[in-house]
């Protein structure tokens, strides 16, 4: 009798408190979600500052902007709720615009895949030389994208007078008798623009690529010559590509990013605007209608057409690395 009621005395005394386990399948997301956050709370503390700061000045002019696409807006009034005519107006009743995302759309399919296989392929060749080697050639390709306005060298090379080294190379091969402007002349803006955009373009995203190229472990490359591995090539795709798709995505951001703001060099080497319009780009045709015409509602508009092309060639390049090694 007096065990019974010492058990029974116990049972009593201890509340029972514990939660039956749940495994992950029987938990909804949002369960799972607020279980993980539990556990890596001082994580979040320590990525609060970035946050934030990510939400203030990315997130929020991004929504802001969109906002404003839909009105007319001066920064004098309070903004106007116009709907979708900024938008009607700008793909129906703006001729230049379409010529800017012509433009825009040439020189993002010309320079950015060139630029992103350039600075892979120059990095994988890099690769195999010494390290002393190595780092003076990289220096060497890598200069040109962190030297300022390094890239005006071109405008000496093509002045339009007789002074200009390829004028002058030109006069005395016999080929010409008058000098070219060549910066405002039609037919050579574009081509010079994009050879000086390529030239500039082995930065960051270049350093990266060979970065990620001597983090391959060279253990992979045993493994796969002892699976049937036979070439180069071979090495390439089936170990090399694959260890580095994060860089490789990477770089392609880098890329798309510097091939959709192309305009700079526009500006410094042909002026703005270029002749007859030629290389007239959208983020030329954002500044105008932003630092000039004040418009900001319609410059808005624009912003949003050139951050969804951003969007639209980011998705795209991430189903093609997906296919990577496969």
């Amino acid at each position: 009798m007096t065990n019974n009621a010492s058990v029974e005395e116990v049972k009593q005394e201890t509340p029972v408190t514990e939660q039956p386990y749940k495994s992950r399948k029987d938990m909804t997301k949002g369960e799972y979600i607020r279980i993980q956050m539990k556990r890596t709370w001082v994580g979040y503390v320590m990525v609060a500052p970035f946050l934030l700061m990510f939400l203030a000045f990315t997130v929020a002019p991004v929504v802001l902007s969109i906002l404003l696409s839909f009105t007319s807006f001066d920064m004098l009034q309070m903004p106007q709720f116009i709907f979708m005519d900024n938008y009607i107006r700008m793909f129906l009743d703006d001729d230049l615009f379409i010529t800017a995302l012509q433009n825009t759309l040439m020189f993002a399919i010309t320079t950015g895949p060139a630029s992103y296989i350039l600075s892979f392929v120059l990095a994988w060749f890099i690769n195999e030389l010494s390290p002393k080697v190595r780092a003076v050639v990289t220096f060497i390709f890598y200069a040109p994208s962190i030297s300022g306005s390094a890239y005006l060298v071109w405008k000496l090379l093509f002045q339009g007078d007789i002074y200009g080294y390829v004028n002058g190379w030109l006069f005395k091969m016999g080929i010409i008798t008058d000098p070219i402007i060549f910066f405002q002349n039609t037919t050579y803006i574009v081509p010079i623009c994009i050879v000086v955009a390529l030239w500039t373009s082995l930065g960051t995203g270049f350093l990266a690529n060979i970065a990620g190229l001597q983090g391959v472990r060279r253990d992979l490359y045993e493994a796969g010559a002892i699976d049937g591995i036979k070439n180069r090539w071979q090495e390439l795709w089936y170990i090399t590509l694959p260890e580095m798709k994060q860089i490789l995505l990477f770089g392609a951001v880098l890329a798309i990013t510097g091939a959709f703001g192309f305009g700079g060099i526009v500006n410094d080497l042909c002026g703005n605007p270029s002749t007859d319009y030629v290389a007239w780009t959208l983020t030329h045709h954002l500044s105008e209608y932003m630092g000039t015409r004040f418009e900001y509602g319609y410059a808005s508009a624009i912003a949003v057409v050139l951050f969804f092309l951003m969007i639209g060639a980011n998705s795209l390049v991430q189903k093609l690395l997906s296919k990577v090694g496969s």
